[in-house]
């Protein structure tokens, strides 16, 4: 995964955002940690099943109703967010990971 570092992308306020893959980061960052880029390859697993552009758009449709109906808690509603942050330490997540982890509920053993 491709990791830019720059002083305009993301946003200020934000570490990072992988777009189709490639991570932009703030300069103040830089390197990011363990847990940030374990984040951002999530979302690359997640773009890729989605096909990229259908990831961007579920994205933004859950974002939009999540904001609407959720507004304190609409970005980390986001089933994408949920899944990301979740896993962000599991060093070996990716590795075992099921398609289309982000909607899957675990069952109770």
């Amino acid at each position: 995964m491709k990791v830019i570092y720059n002083n305009l992308i993301p946003f200020k306020g934000y570490v990072a955002i992988n777009l189709f893959g490639v991570v932009f980061a703030r300069k103040k960052y830089e390197p990011l940690g363990k847990g940030t880029l374990q984040h951002e390859a999530i979302h690359t697993a997640q773009q890729k099943e989605l096909l990229w552009v259908g990831f961007y758009l579920l994205y933004l449709l859950e974002w939009i109703y999540r904001l609407m109906f959720h507004t304190d808690t609409a970005y980390k509603g986001i089933s994408f967010e949920q899944e990301a942050y979740k896993n962000s330490w599991r060093k070996d997540y990716l590795k075992y990971r099921k398609p289309y982890a982000m909607w899957r509920k675990k069952k109770n053993k």
